[in-house]
């Protein structure tokens, strides 16, 4: 293949050149392609660039001749239509840039050891016609239900993780605690670390002013006797597991359901022993501007909890974007 002339497409905007060419010349490698910038063999609109550098819509890429292509790999393992239907019914909201999903309790966002289901590994099933697969732009732990974001294209998924790794983006969770916090409202500025373990990855206060700040403001939504509160909380950062040690450590009041981080004191004789910890509400910047504002309705197992405790939940709104 001789020189020639590739226009960035609308779809890939704001995607790095680096990533711009695993996703079209995927015999690529990192070390070749760093080799062609460093030689000026790859140019933007005549220009020497660099891996990351971002591209705008209608900049023309200089292409030298590429590697041949590695031989197919095999097909992917076609998707049990049952378990496409579940996914589907998960949307709760859908655009040319965006999808959103209500995620269940129990389902891993990616795969890792001992995981073979994984929603990552099933996203084929909601392209719904699109060219691209649909991309994840944050995760939630799997025990974790609520509104999860994916982008449906290269140019909506670098807005939307540039968003989410700013202060853009608004989160709100519920959660049920054990216990009732005091006082009922406030802010939680405590470090974090993580810790390795014979269970698995662990997250933990930090001692003598190490880790990584922290910060969640909570303030409490209603309470039984003490006994159990229902909490709103947003978090201002985004550490593993923030708000199940924030809950636990420095409120006191394990979350319901959260054996990892409370042991036996987070759970309730007669309640349901999942965690009880909820992705009720996003609020982020639309790729195609504006803000767009999603929540999803309590999991089975907390809705069971509310009526038993009492907790008297609102309806959920539709998803809105709004200007500005």
């Amino acid at each position: 293949m001789s020189v020639h002339l590739r226009k960035v497409a609308a779809a890939d905007g704001e995607t790095r050149l680096d990533r711009w060419f695993r996703r079209h010349y995927p015999a690529l490698t990192q070390g070749a392609l760093q080799k062609m910038l460093r030689t000026g063999q790859v140019r933007v609109d005549g220009k020497r660039a660099e891996a990351n550098t971002r591209l705008i819509p209608g900049q023309e890429i200089r292409i030298p001749p590429m590697p041949d292509a590695p031989a197919p790999r095999a097909a992917a393992k076609p998707i049990d239509p049952r378990e496409a239907k579940a996914l589907e019914a998960m949307v709760i909201h859908r655009d040319d840039h965006v999808l959103v999903l209500d995620k269940p309790h129990g389902l891993p966002v990616q795969g890792g050891p001992g995981i073979a289901k994984h929603l990552d590994g099933m996203l084929d099933a909601l392209r719904f016609g699109a060219e691209d697969r649909p991309r994840l732009v944050h995760r939630l732990d799997k025990d974790t239900s609520g509104v999860l974001v994916l982008a449906r294209t290269p140019a909506a998924a670098a807005h939307l993780a540039a968003a989410f790794r700013g202060r853009d983006v608004r989160k709100t969770y519920w959660a049920v605690t054990v216990g009732e916090p005091t006082p009922q409202a406030g802010r939680i500025d405590l470090p974090l670390v993580k810790q390795g373990g014979p269970r698995g990855e662990r997250t933990a206060p930090a001692e003598d002013g190490e880790g990584a700040r922290a910060v969640t403001d909570f303030r409490t939504l209603d309470a039984a006797r003490r006994r159990a509160a229902w909490l709103e909380l947003n978090p201002i950062t985004g550490r593993t597991h923030q708000l199940r040690v924030h809950c636990a450590e420095a409120l006191g009041c394990p979350i319901l359901g959260d054996g990892k981080y409370g042991g036996a004191g987070a759970h309730l004789e007669g309640l349901p022993g999942q965690l009880h910890l909820h992705a009720r509400a996003l609020r982020f910047p639309h790729p195609a501007g504006g803000t767009l504002e999603v929540s999803a309705p309590l999991p089975p197992h907390m809705k069971e909890t509310f009526v038993f405790l009492g907790f008297e939940a609102p309806r959920t709104p539709k998803p809105r974007r709004v200007a500005g």
